[in-house]
């Protein structure tokens, strides 16, 4: 019934930007938290970063200082801005949206890639 929709992935080159987008197609009354993980070729699933309806942020230790998250819960839509890119963040980014009452839900991810 609800479908995430990631955008905004691509290849970009070491130290560029890169902004991602997601937004459900579905109705979701209340979020709790909207957010990124991600996962590059073998290896675990990851948080990139989180963000709450109050507005605190959280950030993993990979990406603090590089990365900033930010929402519009009304448009269930959460955007990933991504700057000085490395090599390493090359992964699948996958969005997560958690309402207050109900189960997560995923997209189905978009490619990062970062390369020379």
């Amino acid at each position: 019934q609800v479908q995430l929709v990631e955008s905004g992935g691509g290849l970009v080159q070491p130290g560029g930007s890169l902004r991602l987008s997601c937004a459900a197609s579905g109705i979701i009354l209340s979020i709790d938290v909207m957010g990124w993980y991600r996962q590059a070729p073998g290896k675990e699933r990851e948080l990139v970063a989180t963000i709450t309806r109050g507005g605190r942020t959280n950030y993993g230790d990979s990406v603090k200082g590089r990365f900033t998250i930010s929402g519009e819960n009304a448009k269930n839509t959460v955007y990933l801005q991504m700057s000085s890119l490395k090599a390493e963040d090359t992964a699948v980014y996958y969005c997560i949206i958690r309402p207050v009452l109900a189960n997560t839900y995923w997209g189905q991810g978009t490619q990062v890639t970062v390369s020379s």
